[in-house]
């Protein structure tokens, strides 16, 4: 697609070639991602159309996960970029992520393997920069209820939060549960206070008839189970 200066943006296009039209016509499924991102912009600026304004940030950041995890200095050197715009696309990120999460509670996914859950929330976790914990609650049959954000912060910081993980798993009617977190760092060894954490969080379970089915720890593209490596109820 040639290069449009001010006078033949978007606009002029044959419709067929522009992006909103197209997608209307052919679904979202035939556009490119440069395309895709040009309606989220919807505007370009002078000399550049919103279309080249997306290919500009697909030529620095590469993909849509590399740009869901950047710091805002990142965008200022692209003009035209503005809090709203950038607002917009960080919240398509998002909705993007949490598609997958969505998509596995409409049909109440049976778990059998940490592998499982793994492969549900790795995409939303794997790049953030702080802790995030997040509890999978589990019905008697292993089938999700729900997943939700437990705290955020280390885990000194979310130590507390044993008593309101068992409580949300009562108040959901939860035979078990399964708690996730991410190490920024990327390093998946668990810490000491991951292993206080965990023992706490079973031995809670146990007294409320919660049954604490795994901790997992998320890096990025990989991850440790207590409960795989036979760890879950270990002595401290």
């Amino acid at each position: 697609m040639a290069e449009k200066n001010k006078s033949n943006g978007i606009k002029s296009w044959p419709e067929d070639d522009r992006p909103r039209e197209k997608l209307l016509k052919r679904g979202a499924g035939a556009l490119s991602n440069s395309e895709l991102l040009a309606i989220l912009l919807r505007t370009g600026v002078q000399g550049v159309s919103a279309i080249d304004l997306a290919r500009k940030l697909l030529d620095k950041f590469g993909t849509f996960r590399n740009m869901s995890h950047t710091d805002m200095r990142e965008w200022k050197e692209f003009k035209g970029l503005g809090p709203a715009k950038i607002a917009q696309m960080q919240a398509a990120l998002e909705i993007g992520r949490r598609f997958r999460e969505d998509e596995v509670l409409s049909v109440k996914q049976k778990i059998a393997s940490a592998q499982e859950i793994v492969n549900i929330v790795m995409p939303q976790m794997r790049d953030l920069k702080t802790e995030v914990f997040k509890v999978v609650y589990l019905n008697s049959n292993n089938r999700i209820i729900d997943i939700s954000n437990a705290a955020i912060g280390t885990v000194n910081q979310a130590m507390p939060i044993v008593r309101e993980i068992i409580h949300a798993a009562l108040q959901k009617f939860a035979a078990a549960i399964i708690c996730v977190h991410n190490h920024p760092s990327a390093n998946i060894a668990p810490s000491p206070e991951d292993k206080k954490f965990t023992q706490e969080l079973s031995a809670a379970g146990k007294l409320m008839g919660i049954k604490v089915l795994d901790h997992i720890i998320i890096g990025d593209g990989n991850f440790f189970s207590f409960a795989d490596s036979s760890r879950l109820e270990m002595e401290i």
